[in-house]
């Protein structure tokens, strides 16, 4: 059942997810102390990315026996992108630690006379 663009709800309700999480983190990123409040909203989102590709799609119940059986061919491919796509998020977020979050603040220097 593809909607528009075609593609299902689910596609779409992850990319309306990223967009907001984007602009929220843009947001942030320009505000003062809140700088910080960017890296909970990116692993919200990755926290409910996991949990919307993990929900069941369908009730337990099998349906009938006659019916056409769906296989999804690229099952494997995408847990493969799904694995590379979470390494390189905490490559960028140890970065992000590494380079901004604990950058020096050198003491300025005393002008004695």
């Amino acid at each position: 059942m593809a909607g528009e663009l075609g593609v299902g709800p689910g596609v779409l309700a992850l990319l309306l997810l990223w967009a907001m999480a984007l602009l929220l983190v843009m947001a942030l990123g320009r505000a003062g102390r809140a700088r910080v409040g960017a890296v909970p909203v990116l692993l919200g989102a990755a926290a409910l990315t996991a949990a919307l590709l993990l929900f069941p799609r369908e009730g337990e119940s099998p349906g009938p026996a006659g019916a056409e059986e769906v296989v999804d061919t690229f099952l494997i491919g995408r847990f493969i992108l799904l694995a590379v796509m979470s390494l390189v998020f905490l490559g960028c977020l140890f970065l992000f630690l590494i380079y901004h979050l604990m950058e020096p603040v050198y003491a300025k220097p005393l002008h004695s006379r």
